[in-house]
């Protein structure tokens, strides 16, 4: 995942020639299909089981691919909608292998059959996110807006599972399902996951109509204290996902513990950042936009217009998000400002301004 020049996911490189301040990127969602067979409250995309129109072909997709290994070995996280509604996924996932790419995909897991879970992995898939957002049928099926997608969602696990594919549960968090957090985790440790990414609410898509169900500044913090406190009680990976809080509370509490913040104490997370949209992570929608993420709906450029590495070394957002120091209110004066850095996209969604500061924080930055 981590080649030597590279610092971890943070995307700076000592080496790398031709990348503006040697930015790289190491994750990048592709957006295959808007299509989806579930309507989630929550979703970005307000993706429904319909037809949309313009999206990159085979052909377009194969070159992109081809496009981003010329210059970077990135996770490739294929992403919808539903990705394996779209006709074509195996052969891309197949190009993106041969490659050299990591290609992982999200799946809300209720289309998955035996056949398609070895398909998946005769193609390549390293590892698969199934989407968990409540514990029992009756909340995950209410936040899914689909009855049956719970029982689908752990049916489609067990067969990745045979299949001897790698997979790890994503949660949206809210006020619906906060108190269900414990539970959901106990579950993906049942289920074997590798991995348990927690999602804050990003009200974008569908999930502006869920304003009111963002969790406050205060239980936001709780929560990822508490998601700290698991590090070493689950056999998970965890990792804090449009959370970037998490990465101040991570130094302060390992402050208060005596313990340095290294890859040898922390992992990975000693080598990443909270907000990484612009700096080693942007996104490509269903018809070749480009953003610095899902949520921040600024367009940064196309990739039908000019190539993929053309708008991540030169576009002017994507170069904006770089320059942390220019961030604005208590982010830009932040002192965990570079481990940190604030949602730009709630930023966005709360002010119309992606350099201002992080709505849902309540910490007090220490630096005039």
């Amino acid at each position: 995942m981590v080649r030597e020049e590279l610092k971890g996911e943070s995307g700076q490189s000592t080496g790398g020639p031709g990348n503006h301040g040697g930015y790289l990127p190491r994750l990048i969602a592709w957006e295959v299909t808007r299509t989806c067979n579930l309507s989630c409250i929550h979703c970005r995309a307000s993706a429904k089981l319909d037809h949309y129109p313009g999206e990159l072909t085979t052909a377009e997709g194969q070159r992109l691919l081809e496009e981003i290994a010329s210059f970077s070995q990135p996770i490739l996280i294929l992403t919808g909608g539903e990705p394996l509604m779209r006709p074509d996924i195996f052969d891309l996932i197949a190009h993106g292998s041969a490659l050299g790419l990591r290609m992982v995909l999200s799946s809300n897991g209720t289309l998955i059959t035996a056949e398609l879970a070895r398909k998946m992995a005769g193609a390549g898939v390293k590892r698969l996110s199934i989407s968990l957002d409540g514990a029992t049928a009756g909340s995950h099926d209410r936040f899914r807006q689909m009855e049956g997608s719970f029982e689908g969602a752990l049916r489609g696990i067990e067969l990745i599972r045979q299949a001897g594919l790698e997979f790890q549960v994503n949660t949206t968090i809210t006020q619906c399902n906060l108190s269900e957090l414990p539970a959901i985790q106990e579950l993906a440790c049942r289920l074997g996951a590798a991995a348990h990414h927690i999602f804050l609410l990003v009200p974008t898509g569908r999930g502006k109509d869920l304003a009111e169900q963002e969790i406050s500044a205060t239980d936001y913090e709780q929560s990822l204290h508490w998601f700290y406190d698991q590090r070493e009680r689950v056999p998970l990976h965890l990792k804090a996902t449009c959370a970037p809080h998490y990465y101040r509370i991570l130094r302060q509490r390992a402050k208060a513990e005596g313990k340095a913040v290294t890859p040898d104490t922390f992992g990975l997370d000693a080598m990443t950042k909270g907000c990484l949209g612009g700096q080693s992570f942007a996104f490509i929608s269903h018809r070749g936009e480009v953003q610095i993420c899902g949520y921040l709906e600024v367009k940064c450029g196309d990739v039908r217009e000019e190539s993929f590495r053309h708008i991540w070394d030169h576009s002017p957002v994507f170069l904006q998000m770089r320059e942390v120091d220019r961030y604005h209110g208590r982010c830009g004066r932040c002192e965990y400002r570079r481990v940190c850095g604030g949602c730009r996209a709630r930023a966005y969604a709360a002010s119309g301004d992606y350099l201002g500061e992080e709505p849902l924080c309540a910490y007090q930055p220490q630096r005039n």
